[in-house]
């Protein structure tokens, strides 16, 4: 039998594709509860759950989630002696390969739980450096997870080098004479994180430029933003008819995508979706999605997207805020509507009050509230009513136009909002319509035989 006719009679699992999947890793979720929680208007069980939802998010099998109460903070481990031997305990019964603590962990705590309980421990923010780090698709996405990561482990090497004792000699990029191991680590770990930033510097000047052009094409900019998992992709998708990847996972969207938005009436608009925020959002990333995040404070309008049906809304709400908050876009922004998303998954009886609800909100002083569900449509259709006539601040404008000025009466239509049109026995048409300076401008110098003029009676 010739080695060919050997290797057919094998069995079939000799015979297939090597599996060069990683392997699906055991997880124990740890949520250290403080006396006084960070937040504090989330419950610990919330907290864990979302931390559930984090490691799911990495493809992580959960085997065990706890809640770890502490009264005092261990400066060398976060948690007190008997409960770090007692998860111990837990650890090697369960055969757990990482152990995700829902906090943040100083270097030198991370180092010694390790070394405690022989697995791999990962904070909350590491866990989601590693989300993004997997999700991000394009070229500034990539650059900005890899100028947060570096940023983070830049304290962290003291985790990798335990030989500080140990110098180099050398020369050139090995480094000169007498430097250590660690200092050399960290040079060029500052000379990536330099070019990073340089790299990003571009992506902003670029993001900018075309900012400026589409301010010279008078379209009004709205952007999504909102606790991640509210349904901001899938709102988007409704409201765009387009097909963003919308998933019941955290941080299913990552990347910034930009679609053109049909208002009622026909005005357009460039509607944003942005990254999802989240509860103690590492300081890293905040920085390094600072490009991404200038959609945001240039927008017209920012639709901050709520999970209305969720037990923790009000605390996500909060969260977001103090984001925005960075980002200098205070609660009271005229810009700032929310949209209170996921009302299918309330009861029928509820829809009516939480509505009534949103209106009172603004009437109240508060900010401006609509009740919908992205994913029946309703209160959709209300939405983007309401978005028309808040970008729509010009007045009204009446044009008369000859039978022959198709071209003209394309173009209002394409950069302006009609409200009203009358044809009358010569055919000439007549049009109210909103344009918007920059827009009228355009008009004006495309069309200069024909006149715009102040609507005497406002429009319908």
């Amino acid at each position: 039998m010739s080695v060919s006719d050997q290797s057919d009679h094998r069995p079939s699992e000799s015979r297939g594709l090597i599996d060069r999947r990683a392997p699906i890793q055991r997880a124990l979720v740890l949520h250290p509860a403080r006396t006084r929680e960070r937040g504090g208007l989330r419950a610990p069980a919330s907290r864990l759950e979302e931390a559930e939802g984090l490691a799911r998010a990495l493809d992580l099998h959960i085997v065990s989630a706890e809640i770890a109460p502490i009264r005092q903070v261990t400066p060398a481990t976060l948690l007190g002696g008997g409960k770090v031997i007692e998860l111990k305990t837990i650890i090697e019964a369960e055969e757990i390969d990482v152990v995700v603590v829902d906090d943040q962990l100083t270097p030198v705590q991370q180092r010694n739980l390790e070394k405690a309980w022989q697995v791999k421990v990962i904070d909350r923010t590491g866990l989601i450096l590693e989300i993004f780090a997997r999700r991000a698709r394009t070229r500034e996405g990539k650059l900005q997870v890899e100028l947060a990561r570096l940023t983070y482990e830049r304290s962290r090497l003291v985790r990798t080098w335990t030989h500080l004792e140990r110098q180099r000699g050398g020369f050139g990029v090995m480094g000169g004479p007498g430097e250590t191991q660690i200092e050399t680590d960290r040079r060029l770990l500052a000379e990536k994180m330099d070019k990073l930033k340089k790299e990003l510097l571009e992506v902003r000047r670029t993001r900018t430029l075309h900012r400026d052009a589409r301010k010279r094409t008078p379209y009004p900019t709205i952007a999504l933003v909102g606790y991640t998992n509210a349904g901001k992709s899938t709102l988007f998708n409704r409201l765009t008819d387009a097909t963003v990847e919308a998933k019941d996972m955290l941080f299913a969207t990552l990347d910034p995508t930009l679609r053109e938005l049909k208002l009622p009436d026909g005005r357009p608009a460039i509607l944003s979706d942005t990254v999802g925020f989240i509860s103690d959002l590492p300081h890293e990333l905040v920085e390094a999605f600072r490009a991404t995040l200038e959609e945001v404070e240039e927008a017209d309008i920012v639709l901050h997207v709520r999970d209305i049906a969720g037990e923790a809304s009000a605390a996500e709400a909060a969260d977001v805020r103090a984001v925005l908050a960075d980002l200098g876009l205070e609660p009271d922004d005229s810009r700032l509507v929310e949209v209170w998303n996921k009302i299918d998954q309330l009861p029928e009886d509820d829809h009516a009050v939480i509505r009534a609800r949103a209106i009172r909100s603004a009437e109240t002083g508060g900010v401006e509230a609509w009740a919908v569900s992205a994913i029946t449509g309703e209160g959709c259709t209300a939405l983007l009513a309401r978005l028309a006539e808040r970008v729509d601040q010009a007045p009204p404008l009446e044009v008369s136009l000859a039978p022959e000025a198709g071209e003209a009466a394309a173009w209002l239509y394409r950069h302006g909002r009609v409200t009203a049109r009358e044809e009358d026995e010569e055919g000439a048409l007549h049009l109210t319509v909103r344009l918007d300076p920059q827009a009228q401008g355009r008009f004006e110098r495309l069309f200069p035989q024909t006149a715009l003029r102040a609507a005497e009676y406002p429009a319908p």
